[in-house]
């Protein structure tokens, strides 16, 4: 389903040299012996998912579809990004559909959390609050302030039946007020890690609320978890691109760039950035994750990728097919000049500019492009790309010697956060 091109890397690599190595690390995933192999679920995820769970999600989201015009979605980084990269993907920027998904959660911005408050007070709305702990500061304040705005509402009987919290199985701060509140509740399992979550009721809710089929995506991923199962890199993509990501690490580029052609894919850098940087950016290791939405960011970053500083390299996710297709008209007095490209569809122009952009970073800018084809976006498509991207992410770090699922330094801001905040024992 995905195919990787490594024709415009410029460096030769040598796959042979890399196999015993990733034969060993593709069998401590199986067998579940390396660091943080306690968060290694979501690899028999696709296969050993709870399938009542599933049924119940799909039903949960038909009610919410029937009978809201907005689902907050409440979560920070794992808890939200995938789901948004997802619905924005599959919906588009404009949709009209409903219900409308808007994010809280993710920031403590009190301007933005105002503007969205505000907006909800005329909208009929539910909740999916997301948090394993249910203590997760930002989403836990966005939370507070968005359930008494829907109790102040609709009242408490109401509200209950408004609002889905995923967590944990059996205990933290969320699973004791769903509890208590009687919220429908979904299951952050234990063995999986909130960026690694998105095939999950993390991601799955939302995205079944905003009217597309888990079931199809699921399947993508179960599909893409048999694909990559085999370590021999003559078939395996996703090991192929962890060892190209390896070998460009170690000969002196610093950063990976994901570029994407369409505005509606521009989450999806968002969640390999949270995806890779998170996953491996520790003990001063670790390409730096950055993403550009093209053509758009040709025009402020286009000039340094070509000819500035030599540390990157980029790793474009291109789509084989549109949604839609317009056409460039007839102009009788051509003053624009664009006349040339009438009756060319804008897709094709795109892909020109995809494929020129290519030539002028490789061939001139001396900047390696490893490039990722998906033949399309539809439910399927996405769920064999999250897996793609997870196992990918998972050999990557592991090539590096690191734990791929721990987060130490994200801790160390929350500490001193609360410690100014003058929160007890910090």
């Amino acid at each position: 389903m995905i195919k990787l091109d490594l024709s415009h890397v410029i460096e030769k690599i040598d796959f042979t040299a890399y196999q015993e190595k990733v034969n060993a690390i593709n069998q401590m995933i199986d067998e579940r012996t390396g660091p943080g192999s306690d968060f290694l679920g979501w690899t028999t995820w696709p296969n050993d998912y709870d399938k009542e769970e599933v049924a119940q999600i799909k039903r949960d989201a038909s009610y919410v579809r029937q009978n809201f015009e907005v689902l907050v979605v409440c979560g920070i980084g794992g808890s939200y990004l995938g789901a948004r990269s997802a619905i924005d993907a599959l919906r588009g920027l404009y949709s009209s559909a409903k219900p409308e998904i808007i994010y809280l959660g993710q920031t403590f911005s009190s301007t933005y959390i105002h503007q969205v408050l505000t907006y909800l007070t005329t909208k009929k709305f539910a909740i999916n609050v997301i948090s394993k702990s249910g203590t997760t500061t930002e989403t836990s304040v966005a939370f507070r302030l968005v359930k008494e705005l829907l109790e102040q509402k609709v009242g408490k009987n109401e509200a209950r039946k408004a609002i889905f919290a995923t967590t944990d199985k059996a205990r933290g701060a969320l699973k004791t007020l769903a509890d208590k509140e009687g919220y429908q509740t979904y299951v952050l399992p234990d063995n999986i890690g909130g960026r690694y979550s998105v095939i999950t009721a993390v991601g799955l809710f939302p995205i079944a609320c905003a009217g597309f089929d888990i079931d199809e995506l699921l399947l993508g991923a179960k599909d893409a978890a048999q694909d990559f199962s085999n370590p021999n890199l003559k078939s395996n993509v996703a090991y192929q691109y962890a060892v190209t990501r390896d070998y460009l690490y170690h000969h002196h580029y610093q950063v990976e760039m994901f570029v994407l052609y369409e505005p509606q894919y521009t989450q999806i850098g968002e969640w390999c950035k949270q995806l890779f940087g998170e996953s491996e950016g520790k003990e001063g290791k670790g390409l730096l994750p950055d993403s550009a939405t093209f053509s758009t960011d040709l025009h402020s970053l286009g000039q340094f990728i070509q000819e500035g500083t030599h540390l990157l390299f980029e790793t474009v996710i291109h789509v084989d097919s549109s949604t839609y297709e317009v056409k460039v008209s007839h102009d009788e007095d051509n003053l624009d000049g664009l006349n040339y490209l009438e009756g060319k569809t804008l897709t094709f122009i795109n892909d020109k500019a995809f494929e020129g952009t290519v030539a002028a970073h490789e061939q001139e800018g001396k900047v390696p492009n490893i490039i990722i084809n998906l033949p399309k976006i539809d439910s399927y498509n996405i769920g064999y790309m999250f897996f793609f991207f997870m196992k990918t992410c998972a050999m990557s770090a592991y090539l590096l010697d690191i734990n791929p699922f721990n987060q130490p330094g994200v801790e160390i801001y929350k500490r001193n956060m609360f410690h100014l905040l003058g929160k007890k024992g910090y």
